[in-house]
């Protein structure tokens, strides 16, 4: 086991567990190691008391496992394009709601239009700052869950025009992102129909970028001239 950590190997992967929201979270070699600071995902979406939730990009199904531990009797779907993450998480969450394929694509019918929130941890690293990361998640993490494309925000921008498809009216898509990318992040989400708003906290160097639905005139619920935009502090 030290012989493998001094090659990089990350310990969560050495030892087949991550610590998360209190919980143990499975992580199978080459899966990526959920981080503390989506944490901050789970606390959003748990204040939306949402009874439908899909983790989109769900990696070791972490969120998922988290939202359903805190609701009781949650319908949680979740998808990765990773085969390895969906066995991985279909080990922390229940397997036949754990899907295969890329975002939205293989989330049952029944789900369109009637899901209270989605949660996603996509990848937001842009492609030419890949090489500087730790060798931790460069060497041992797969490609697909870091690399956001050029800007980082290529995956973003998807799973935010394909969301107003499967929320229901006044539903939440919750998009993990980067203090320095987040008005970017929002912008986009924005840009597919919502209002939005962004939180950090200082205390897990997270941020969230929280989109509501907008009615179907498109025009924000509040006075705000900034698209409903607004800005929180953990």
């Amino acid at each position: 086991m030290v012989a493998r950590r001094v090659t990089g190997v990350p310990l969560e992967q050495i030892l087949g567990w991550a610590e998360f929201y209190g919980l143990r979270i499975v992580v199978e070699p080459g899966v990526f190691v959920p981080r503390r600071r989506t944490e901050l995902l789970v606390d959003e979406a748990l204040a939306l008391h949402p009874e439908t939730v899909v983790d989109i990009c769900c990696g070791s199904g972490a969120v998922g496992a988290a939202l359903a531990r805190s609701i009781d009797g949650l319908n949680l779907h979740a998808a990765d394009i990773d085969a390895d993450a969906v066995r991985c998480a279909r080990r922390n969450i229940e397997p036949s709601h754990v899907h295969l394929g890329d975002l939205y694509e293989p989330l049952p019918e029944e789900l369109r239009g009637r899901v209270d929130v989605i949660v996603a941890n996509a990848p937001y690293v842009p492609t030419d700052e890949i090489g500087s990361m730790p060798s931790e998640a460069r060497d041992h993490e797969p490609r697909s869950a870091l690399d956001g494309g050029a800007d980082g925000l290529h995956v973003q921008r998807r799973v935010a025009v394909g969301a107003p498809l499967w929320l229901r009216d006044g539903g939440h898509l919750l998009i993990e992102t980067s203090v320095g990318q987040a008005d970017r992040t929002s912008r986009i989400i924005e840009q597919a129909g919502f209002a939005t708003r962004i939180v950090s906290s200082d205390e897990l160097d997270a941020t969230v970028v929280v989109g509501v639905v907008l009615p179907t005139e498109n025009t924000p619920t509040t006075g705000n001239s900034d698209s409903g935009k607004r800005v929180e502090s953990g």
